[in-house]
């Protein structure tokens, strides 16, 4: 049986313009009410997570910056894992290359970051990708940003933390995503699954994909194995 449900954000309980499926707001907020804690994992900052959590009614634990992040409850500390300062060597060396080409990179919310570093899609990700093969950097592209982020964070590292810090193990743990950076908490989790919309990695990584996409898809694997997931 599985105890909790992990669950991306952006792309999984979304629509393609980010707006968040009503639908998953009331299946979330049903697992709660019937003991089982769901929680976020996104590549967006740890105040962008909070927020969230409160909103749609969950207990605070949430995995943010793709993994570089990750709190248990409103009251726990924050977990920083990985090398920022890797991320921002990185970072500069991106920036200076578009700069001599007549471009500024958009930044994402980097005084918020702890961790990692993200940029908006404005550039080709190979290209940064060959720019920093020397750096021990991942360059990630979620389909909604470019992030910079130390070699062995990710949110499958990120889980398995996360689940000893709740006395869970993340076999535990049901996971739903769609991006390429979802795939590895898909791999790590007791049940991955991947919504319609996923890319073909992270379906192939899944255990299940649903018919449905985006925040649809959540919804029908949020009932496919509701069964399966136990209070606490």
């Amino acid at each position: 049986m599985l105890k909790a449900l992990l669950t991306d954000v952006d792309g999984t309980l979304t629509d393609p313009s980010r707006r968040i499926n009503t639908a998953a707001i009331t299946a979330i907020r049903s697992l709660q009410d019937s003991g089982v804690e769901v929680v976020f994992a996104s590549g967006n900052t740890a105040c962008f997570m909070d927020a969230l959590c409160k909103m749609l009614g969950t207990r605070g634990t949430f995995i943010a910056e793709n993994g570089g992040v990750f709190r248990v409850g409103y009251t726990g500390p924050l977990h920083i894992k990985g090398d920022q300062a890797a991320c921002r060597q990185a970072l500069e060396l991106v920036q200076s290359h578009y700069r001599k080409e007549g471009k500024e990179l958009d930044l994402y919310s980097p005084s918020y970051r702890f961790a990692d570093l993200a940029f908006a899609r404005t550039v080709p990700v190979e290209e940064v990708k060959n720019l920093l093969l020397h750096l021990p950097v991942r360059v990630i592209d979620t389909g909604y940003a470019i992030h910079l982020q130390a070699e062995g964070v990710d949110k499958g590292s990120a889980l398995l933390a996360l689940a000893q810090e709740m006395n869970l193990r993340a076999s535990d743990f049901l996971a739903i995503g769609d991006s390429v950076n979802d795939t590895p908490m898909l791999k790590r989790a007791g049940i991955g699954v991947a919504v319609a919309n996923a890319h073909p990695d992270t379906k192939a990584a899944a255990a299940f994909v649903t018919r449905e996409e985006y925040g649809d898809g959540f919804v029908e694997a949020v009932e496919k194995y509701f069964s399966y997931l136990r209070p606490r």
